[in-house]
């Protein structure tokens, strides 16, 4: 099927993967706050965004260390979340084509927005510019929210505008619509029971680190697709 830009349904998909990657810039405003409040720099918080590119792992970091958390709980913890995005790039292989240099760029790209958009199309060449566009555009959008959020949380006091409480609800708004589902929601509930059990026993970081047990109950089976993503570069 050849796909030109005049075709409606590429039109209206492209609108979508845009209108998500400015979306998710919003929440890169957030993680720019809540870098600078548990004291990055600016450039260490752009650097952040521009290099790992998955917001729930940032946001977990961030949160760690910004506690008082070890790097090594910080980055055990953050790590655990990133590996979903391997997953992920094993269902997008197929569709990426063979060079070398595109599976570099799509590997960086390779997040829940991007593989979602695609993984919902019906055609080959609708999934492809799906991924790419939403890659993309989430990329931009992300870094840039995370700069204006670092400047903005560094010509502040995050705690006055009250936008400390900017990572927590950030992150509860990128699990929220994961928790529509009954696997999703018993590994959220396993993984909060255990980080609250081990808060007065364990040292900062520990807890969230342990929590990610839950996540061996969220793993979908394997006949199941992949069909959700949460906000944010995850």
């Amino acid at each position: 099927m050849k796909v030109t830009w005049r075709d409606d349904r590429l039109r209206q998909v492209l609108s979508a993967c845009i209108t998500l990657g400015f979306a998710v810039g919003v929440f890169g405003i957030s993680f720019g706050v809540s870098a600078v409040a548990a004291g990055a720099t600016v450039a260490q918080t752009c650097a952040m965004s521009l290099l790992v590119f998955t917001g729930a792992s940032q946001f977990s970091a961030v949160s760690v260390l910004g506690s008082g958390g070890s790097a090594a709980s910080a980055f055990g913890g953050a790590a655990l979340l990133a590996a979903r995005n391997g997953v992920y790039g094993l269902a997008m292989a197929p569709h990426l084509g063979s060079g070398l240099g595109s599976r570099l760029v799509a590997a960086q790209l390779t997040i829940d927005e991007s593989t979602a958009m695609a993984l919902t199309q019906e055609d080959e060449h609708h999934r492809r510019a799906a991924f790419w566009v939403t890659g993309v555009s989430v990329y931009l959008f992300w870094n840039l929210g995370t700069l204006v959020g670092a400047l903005l949380g560094q010509a502040i006091d995050p705690t006055v505008w009250g936008l400390d409480a900017a990572f927590p609800a950030a992150f509860v708004a990128m699990v929220w619509p994961l928790l529509r589902e009954r696997r999703s929601a018993l590994a959220a509930l396993i993984g909060a029971t255990v980080c609250l059990v081990l808060i007065p026993f364990t040292a900062v970081g520990v807890p969230i680190l342990c929590a990610t047990v839950g996540v061996l109950v969220g793993v979908p089976p394997q006949h199941r697709p992949i069909r959700r993503a949460a906000q944010g570069p995850a």
